[in-house]
Parts: C-alpha cells; sequence; structure tokens
C-alpha cells in the first residue's frame, strides 16, 4: 500500500523544482526498470503491483531499496502515462563529472534549445546506440530528467552522462575541438570528412543555432535533402549525422 505522503511525494518528482530539491526523479515501465535494475544508478524506492514482484523476483536484490507494494487502482494515482505502468523507480540524480580525457577522445552531442521532451529522450537513447558518453544541453533544454525524456529515452539515461551548461563555458574549455553544427545550409555531410572525436552541435528546430555558440563553430553541415519537407525533426537529424560520423 502506498501512503498519502509517499503518493505526493512522488507525484511532486514530475515538477523539475522537486526534482531539483529533492535530486530524484521517476522512471516508470517494464523495460526501464529493467534496464535501471541493472545499471549502477542508485534506486531509492521501488514501486510495483503484485503481478510485477511475483513475475520479477531476481530484480528485487538490491540493497538500500525501499520497495513498496501497490495496487492498480495506486499506481495510476501516481503515474503520468496514458497507460499506467505495473512498476515505478525513484532514482537518485548522478552526478555528472567532465572526464576531460573522454570527451577529447570522443564525440560528444551538444543540444541546443531541444526543448522537447520526447526529442531529447529520443536523442539520449540515440546516443547509447553510437557509444557517446556525453550529452551536454543548453539551459533552455528540456529537463533531462523530466519523466518524459526518461521515458522516450528507454533506459539509455542510465548509461548516457548528460549535462546541463552554458554551451559557451564548454567550448572555451575545450578550444581544440572542433564543433560541428548541423543547420539547413552547409557542407553536405554525404561528402565530408568527419573527425572522430567533435562537439556535434543539434539546434532547435525552429530557430536553428544560437547567435552566441555561432563563433566557436568551425563547420557547418547539412543534411541534403531530396524532397519538400521543410526540416528534420531533431531526433532524426541527430540519428542520421551520428550514424554518418561512426559510418567507418
Amino acid at each position: 500500500m502506498i501512503s498519502k505522503s509517499i503518493e505526493k511525494y512522488v507525484n511532486s518528482l514530475k515538477q523539475k523544482k522537486y526534482r531539483i530539491e529533492e535530486g530524484h526523479y521517476i522512471a516508470e515501465g517494464e523495460k526501464i526498470a529493467e534496464e535501471l535494475l541493472h545499471s549502477d544508478q542508485v534506486i531509492s524506492k521501488l514501486i510495483a503491483t503484485r503481478d510485477w514482484f511475483s513475475a520479477n523476483e531476481r530484480l528485487q536484490r538490491r540493497k538500500n531499496m525501499k520497495v513498496i507494494e501497490a495496487t492498480e487502482q495506486e499506481m495510476k494515482r501516481i503515474s503520468g502515462l496514458v497507460r499506467p505502468s505495473n512498476v515505478l523507480l525513484v532514482v537518485a540524480i548522478p552526478p555528472v563529472e567532465v572526464d576531460e580525457q573522454v570527451v577529447l577522445k570522443n564525440l560528444s552531442l551538444v543540444l541546443d534549445g531541444i526543448s522537447d521532451p520526447g526529442n531529447l529522450g529520443t536523442i539520449v537513447r540515440i546516443a547509447d546506440w553510437f557509444g557517446i558518453p556525453y550529452i551536454f544541453c543548453s539551459e533552455d533544454s528540456a529537463d533531462a530528467y523530466n519523466p518524459k525524456v526518461v521515458q522516450a529515452s528507454m533506459g539509455s539515461i542510465a548509461r548516457v552522462k548528460v549535462t546541463e551548461m552554458p554551451l559557451a563555458d564548454l567550448f572555451r574549455r575545450f578550444p581544440s575541438m572542433p564543433v560541428y553544427a548541423t543547420a539547413l545550409e552547409g557542407e553536405s555531410i554525404y561528402n565530408a570528412t568527419l573527425s572522430k572525436s567533435a562537439f556535434i552541435v543539434i539546434g532547435n528546430e525552429a530557430r536553428g543555432i544560437s547567435e552566441h555558440i555561432s563563433p566557436f563553430v568551425t563547420r557547418v553541415l547539412t543534411i541534403p535533402k531530396s524532397g519538400g519537407a521543410e526540416s528534420l525533426n531533431a531526433a532524426v537529424a541527430a540519428g542520421i549525422v551520428c550514424a554518418m560520423f561512426r559510418k567507418d
């Protein structure tokens, strides 16, 4: 049974203000729960129905985790999904330490004003697929631990380090790193020779790359179009660009 205080606490974590104050986020769904329970993420609460517990005994053996059995009706009251899941985790937001050597030897995604949580979560999943360890988000991007971001990441949020910072500060910290920006007009990514380590900037779908970071861009890339669409979804563009950087 879920107490009123826990119900209130879980529901509060749907808001960024309280996620920051409490240092925790929520994750719903069987796939995401399994990914997180197999990860090194610190999980403070596991809330699930009796059916889930019966089918997943092996996933309940973590230390220092409060386990709460809930009814389907109680799960509905704390769920943020249209179709409530039978399992929900309360997870500590991990601190992100930027390892300079890891950054210098790898690709990193830099998200400039990606405000849609679904897009951000999908981009986290794309980064995980292509083995990209860091995503750096501008301060006006969606919160990485918004429940919709977590949901769209399908568990990849447990493996990709996502942090928010002023992007100009990031580029100043790594002056030797090439900075590739995606835009509607630029060098065709199909013909470009691409670095094995670089910052890849994905801009806002409507306004593109912000003016204040344009001076840091060393190359502008475009995905040539053959049809009539005005633009590409940011997550789709990120997937294509990452594939091109990894093609060799």
